[in-house]
């Protein structure tokens, strides 16, 4: 693929100095060569042919992530997966007399 990026690139650069050297021709003209018909459709091209790899390490990096958290979460507490395995009491009843709060309709 960069063989294509490079070689485009200098058929364009030899357009662009063609450009600025003809009588009839100027920088500015060079310029707007170099950039519409170079660095533009290139651009363009590398981004289009480049997706898959990016889809690829994205898809590795979440992997990654998932295996280290799951590994975290293992050696972190392996019993916190059990119910009221955490040692500690229950918790108080409330008082029944007191009402919920609550928006009026």
């Amino acid at each position: 693929m960069y063989l294509i990026v490079i070689a485009w690139f200098y058929v364009t650069l030899m357009m662009a100095l063609a450009e600025a050297a003809s009588p009839q021709g100027s920088i500015l003209g060079a310029v707007i060569t170099f950039v519409l018909y170079g660095l533009l459709p290139m651009s363009i091209l590398v981004y289009i042919l480049g997706t898959p790899a990016r889809k690829r390490r994205l898809k590795a990096r979440r992997e990654a992530e998932q295996r280290a958290w799951d590994a975290a979460q293992a050696a972190a507490a392996p019993s916190a997966s059990l119910p009221d395995a955490g040692g500690h009491a229950p918790g108080a009843a409330e008082d029944a007399g007191i009402a919920a709060v609550r928006k009026e309709p």
